[in-house]
């Protein structure tokens, strides 16, 4: 799991909206955890099978990253990933910083992807 607070640097359109590049950003860093705690080694995505961004991520949003492995080839990965909004900005303009809890936390995108890591690089056996 990977969380990160969305700043106003993360903000690509007007009214604080970050992009999905963004995102996927994010789950790449997860994608990378993933291997090097499976194989020892970053490897490389090589396809992105399914990507859905489902709500809007503003700047201020605290985001959760979950991915896992769920399936192990020889050298390929395949790896699914949910990004949970867990605290938004409560957009309150005379009180900018006030924020809220989400409870449930919202589901803001998921995505499917086949990760590489060449046999040489493997460090972990099986």
């Amino acid at each position: 799991m990977l969380r990160v607070r969305m700043s106003e640097h993360d903000a690509h359109y007007a009214g604080g909206l970050v992009d999905g590049a963004r995102i996927l950003q994010l789950i790449g860093d997860a994608a990378t955890e993933l291997l090097i705690r499976h194989d020892g080694d970053e490897g490389l995505l090589r396809a992105y099978e399914t990507v859905e961004f489902l709500k809007p991520v503003f700047a201020g949003d605290f985001l959760e990253v979950y991915g896992e492995i769920v399936e192990v080839g020889n050298t390929s990965r395949k790896m699914k990933f949910e990004v949970y909004k867990v605290i938004t900005n409560a957009r309150i303009a005379e009180q900018p910083s006030a924020c809220d809890v989400l409870d449930p936390p919202q589901l803001v995108a998921r995505a499917s992807a086949v990760c590489v890591v060449p046999k040489e690089r493997q460090r972990r056996p099986r």
